[in-house]
């Protein structure tokens, strides 16, 4: 795996309890800062792995090649009880 570096300028503080909770996960700080990114990106798309896919659109993607999903409704004629006359 290629590896961006960058410089990370970090409050004293934060620094030593991400020394500590690194040594508790037993990783290097490094290794800590680069899990809680992946993490916090995980999360952000949530929940997802790298390459899956959201569970709902690939139910939306077999519902429409069967004919029965959201793209077949709206190309669906209205029947004339179904309009709203007011």
């Amino acid at each position: 795996m290629d590896r961006k570096q960058f410089l990370l300028r970090i409050d004293r503080e934060l620094w030593q309890e991400l020394e500590e909770w690194a040594a508790d996960d037993l990783r290097s700080v490094n290794a800590q800062v680069e899990w809680l990114l992946r993490e916090a990106a995980r999360k952000r798309r949530g929940g997802r792995g790298r390459h899956e896919r959201p569970a709902r659109e690939s139910a939306d993607k077999d519902d429409d090649e069967r004919g029965d999903g959201p793209a077949a409704d709206a190309q669906r004629p209205r029947s004339a009880t179904s309009v709203d006359r007011r």
